[in-house]
This record gives C-alpha cells, structure tokens and sequence, in this order.
C-alpha cells in the first residue's frame, strides 16, 4: 500500500514483482456473503464510497473506486491474479467458514496461511482445517501473544513492532513459534527488528524487501 492503492488487484501483482516472499491480504464479509478485500469495516477511508461493507452487496461494492480505479477486488481474484504464498488475515470473524470452504474448494491448503487478531476465528479455521497453518496477529497484547498462540496452535505471531521486546521473541522461539512484526517501512524499523532476531517482517515498502535482500 506504499506504492499502490492498498488492497487491489494492482498492488499484489506489484508486490509479487517486486519478489517480496508472501502477500498479506484482509478479508470481510460483503451483505451478500462474499470475501471481499478490504482492511477497514468501512469503506470510507480506501475507496470514494462511505459505509459499512456489511452493507454493500457485491455489486454495490464493483461499484466504488479503491484508488487510481481499481476495483474492490474478492479473494478468489487475488488468488487467480499471483502465483505467491497468501496470508489471508480474518478482519471480520463471520468470514472464517466462508474463507475456509473457498480453501478447501479451491485446494489451498499449501498456499495460504489464515491469521486474525481474534482467536474465535483462528479456532473455527482449525475446526474446518485441520492442518492450515495459522498466525495470531497483536498488536497491544502482543507480551502475550506467544502463550496464546500455543494454545491455537499457532505457528507465528504477527507483532506491532513497538509493542515486541527481545523477551517476547525468546518466549515464542521456545516455543517453536516464530515472530514477524508488522510494520516494518523505514530503515530504524528494519534496523529494531534485526535486532530483536525476528523471523520476518511485514512491510508496505518494497524497498524494504530489498534492504533485506541485500543483507542476508
């Protein structure tokens, strides 16, 4: 989203060209049930509609300009547009059955992580997926996070940067759980994470992608 409009079509094949490793996506429910692709609840801030997206079928949704005229795009698009790994982040709880059937559906199993801020959604995934790997994202109670996602099943934790300490890190790499922290777009950012031994960072910069490239 630091270079394209957030959450289109256009910015995921521009991050898959730009080599970054996964692409991470947010989901929630359109009023007729489909997995659309969007960050907020409300469209207001991503697009030149207002409202929530619980009350745009669809349709409704094509409809409205999510910047530069993209349209808001739905999960199945995203996946037929790239070929790259998927983090699929749960934004709306009501949306776990209905990701999880298109997973299933489509046969994605290898392809996507699910990861949500709400464990009642990491849980229900479980229930329908048994093996899909999940990741519990956090941002305050991230000190946290590494107990929590034990107990999900969890096999990382995405982190606000400025609420990780070396300590949280070790907990989770105890574990076996790894760390990524979200989001990494300056240098300083970058330079924190290095130090705190993270496993990965979630960026909206592709240069980011690069000075990591170039270090390792």
């Amino acid at each position: 989203m630091g270079v394209e409009p957030e959450n289109t079509l256009r910015s995921f094949v521009r991050a898959e060209r730009e080599g970054l490793d996964v692409l991470e996506l947010d989901l929630h429910l359109s009023k007729d049930g489909e997995l659309v692709v969007m960050h907020d609840a409300d469209v207001a801030r991503t697009t030149d509609g207002s409202g929530p997206i619980g009350d745009f079928t669809l349709a409704e949704l094509r409809e409205l300009d999510a910047g530069e005229g993209e349209r808001v795009p739905v999960f199945d698009e995203v996946v037929d547009a790239v070929s790259s790994p998927l983090q699929a982040e749960i934004k709306d709880r009501a949306a776990a059955q209905v990701l999880a059937r298109t997973i299933e559906k489509r046969g994605l199993h290898e392809r996507v992580t699910v990861i949500s801020f709400h464990a009642e959604a990491l849980r229900e995934t479980r229930e329908h997926l048994p093996d899909i790997p999940l990741v519990l994202v956090a941002g305050r109670s991230s000190p946290t996070a590494p107990e929590r996602a034990e107990e999900l099943g969890a096999g990382m934790i995405s982190l606000e940067l400025e609420h990780v300490d070396e300590d949280v890190v070790q907990r989770a790499h105890a574990r076996g759980i790894k760390v990524i922290s979200w989001t990494v777009n300056t240098d300083e950012d970058l330079a924190r994470a290095r130090g705190l031994g993270l496993d990965g960072v979630v960026t909206d910069m592709p240069e980011i992608s690069r000075a990591v490239g170039a270090l390792s």
